[in-house]
């Protein structure tokens, strides 16, 4: 008998569930606390709560992860350069303040308008080399033509070897900026990617797992991991995928819509007829527009984890991730007495950073780029828990807001701090950790807010489920400002918004949220077996996806017949006929195709290629103006 087995690594737990492919029936699962900055104690550790005699037989295994997405809302990511090849409009802010524009760049037909400025480049590069860990390269149109993205990059490589992200291997999509935006996004994300996939491939093989080993994407597909490491962007919205995928699963509603409440946001996305409903513009994550196929989803800065912070007696839930008090407690015993003697900040310093609850641990990052106030604080933080009083004692002033900013920013400092999960906690409704520690929070936050301990947990408990209301409502409304949409959760009315398909909740926390979501939305509302585990599910549960997409036009206008380009992800190639031209394209993506499933591990027989061709014919035309194809690839895992 044979097993597959899902890991689902989370802002707050990773998950791991066995499943039986005779069946295709989930017979175990496990949870763990997820381990930073080193993810491999909670996958160890999830993966221990199995069956050790099922492992032995685990022929396919798939991950899912939060871990990007949350890399990027946290702003966490790793230090970028980006070069910006030819005629950009920068008009916007852009993600990294080490960046560089130059001269070079092709138009619509791949044709070279301006001469690449190697030397720009070159100075550049050794200018910042020692100040990021990676490169990102957007050239205009380069979907048309990247030889000047192809030359930089040997540049780069040539004076640093550092990892160099191009944006024509991630998008053909025009949209220049935002090409570039998932080309540095990208780039940000291949150090927490690469370890993330290290580890989990060495856990597998460390067990003598002889496993084929796949990761899901964001537009719930699964890729193999060779290529995730490639392309980690794609991984960005895994979670949520995952989520949407494992709820239809396990839920057995081929149609639904999901809420996935996680330990750093909330996410709603909706499954038709098992298809899951995909966005029309490119994946939006941090408030960064991107060119990644991704599902339709509306995702929020809050979850079980996120920061209840208090200031003025106006309470603040997020945005930020914190370790919660009573988890933190279970891990250093002596936070407890720490938090009872931690003194309340004046008025004036109180804020985000600087809360009675609030703690500071020092990570294992690197320090790179740290001024040298960063240093002093870094220096005064130790690998427990440390209060900003301590840090005062220590140097003998109160640190800036925007120091400690910088070093959570940095990954360098890990904060803790009250949370929902905390108030879950104070409420009786989820008791895994320190209820005492909760309870001590609850006191000193309730007292600034002019609550008790109950009335602050519930206060928070009721805000969360109105968030969660919102987010669902406002996935639908297209075009109704979301701001104007909760409005309407804190008004006393018998009206209630009606959403007429199943809403089926999935994460850690939400066995608490029923009755308050059923109480404000009139819909199923369905709570599946093994909802904790959901995105773990969904990992196994997906398939594999590849697309290729292929543009031809003619060369000329003026001569439509005489000559025929063809633009793809590997570039520009030229025909005299367009049979010739559209054969080439058709060949093309099916070899494409293939390669890809083939290195995912995914068998030929087990694939099924799909191809969709679109053509504009002007009245008088014997060929067509335009031709967009599409080679879709679809691949069941052969357990």
């Amino acid at each position: 008998m044979s097993y597959s087995l899902g890991i689902d690594a989370g802002g707050t737990y990773t998950d791991a569930v066995l499943l039986k492919d005779e069946d295709n029936t989930i017979i175990q699962s496990n949870k763990a606390l997820t381990s930073y900055p080193d993810p491999l104690d909670g996958i160890t550790k999830a993966i221990d709560g199995l069956d050790a005699a099922c492992l032995n037989d685990v022929k396919v295994v798939s991950v899912s992860t939060t871990l990007s997405t949350n890399s990027i809302l946290e702003g966490t990511g790793s230090p970028v350069a980006m070069i910006l090849i030819g005629n950009y409009d920068i008009r916007q802010e852009l993600p990294t303040k080490h960046f560089l524009q130059v001269n070079g760049g092709h138009d619509h037909n791949g044709i070279e308008t301006e001469i690449l400025d190697e030397d720009s480049i070159k100075e550049f590069v050794l200018q910042v080399k020692d100040k990021v860990s990676a490169f990102a390269i957007s050239s205009y149109f380069s979907v048309r033509n990247h030889d000047h993205e192809l030359r930089t990059k040997d540049i780069i490589i040539e004076l640093t070897g550092s990892p160099v992200v191009c944006s024509y291997e991630l998008s053909q999509d025009l949209g220049a900026f935002e090409r570039a935006v998932t080309a540095f996004l990208n780039a940000q994300l291949i150090p927490v990617t690469e370890r993330f996939m290290t580890t989990v491939e060495s856990e597998i093989r460390g067990r003598g797992i002889d496993a084929k080993v796949f990761m899901l994407k964001c537009d719930g597909s699964v890729i193999g991991i060779k290529s995730a490491l490639k392309k980690p962007i794609e991984s960005i919205f895994s979670g949520p995928a995952g989520s949407l995928v494992g709820a239809s699963f396990l839920a057995e509603r081929e149609t639904c819509a999901v809420i996935d409440v996680g330990g750093t946001s909330t996410d709603i996305s909706v499954i038709y007829s098992g298809v899951p409903e995909m966005s029309d513009s490119g994946a939006v994550v941090g408030g960064w527009k991107t060119r990644v196929k991704a599902i339709k989803m509306e995702t929020s800065a809050m979850g079980g984890d996120s920061h209840v912070w208090v200031k003025g007696g106006e309470i603040s839930i997020g945005p930020r991730r914190v370790i919660p008090l009573c988890r933190a407690a279970v891990l250093y015993p002596d936070l407890l007495e720490q938090l009872k003697a931690n003194p309340m900040p004046s008025k004036v310093r109180l804020g985000i950073n600087y809360q009675p609850t609030k703690f500071y641990l020092r990570t294992d990052y690197e320090a790179m780029e740290a001024s040298p106030e960063e240093k002093e604080v870094l220096d005064a933080v130790k690998k427990h828990p440390t209060s900003t009083t301590e840090i005062f004692n220590r140097i003998k002033k109160y640190p800036s807001s925007k120091v400690f900013d910088s070093l959570i920013q940095k990954r360098l400092l890990q904060p803790i701090g009250f949370t929902l999960t905390d108030a879950l906690h104070v409420l009786g409704e989820y008791t895994e950790r320190d209820v005492e520690a909760a309870n001590t929070g609850a006191d000193m936050l309730g007292s600034l807010a002019g609550m008790d301990r109950q009335e602050f947990a519930r206060y928070i408990k009721k805000e969360f489920a109105k968030n969660m209301a919102c987010d669902l409502v406002s996935f639908f409304l297209d075009g109704v400002e979301k701001s104007e949409v909760r409005k309407i959760f804190d008004i006393q009315s018998p009206a209630k918004f009606k959403i007429e398909v199943p809403v089926v909740l999935i994460g850690g926390p939400v066995t608490a949220f029923v009755d308050e979501i059923q109480d404000i939305l009139d819909a199923e509302i369905i709570l599946p077996e093994y909802s904790s585990v959901g995105n773990a599910a969904g990992a196994l549960a997906a398939k594999g996806i590849r697309r290729f997409e292929v543009l031809i036009r003619p060369a000329s206008m003026a001569a439509p017949d005489w000559e025929f380009l063809v633009f793809s992800e590997h570039g520009k190639s030229n025909f005299y006929e367009y049979q010739e031209a559209l054969d080439y394209a058709v060949n093309l993506g099916e070899n494409t195709v293939l390669s890809y499933m083939k290195e995912a591990g995914l068998e030929p027989d087990n694939i099924k290629i799909d191809i969709k061709k679109d053509e504009v014919i002007p009245l008088g035309w014997e060929t067509p103006m335009e031709t967009k194809l599409v080679v879709l690839g679809v691949g069941n895992r052969d357990n």
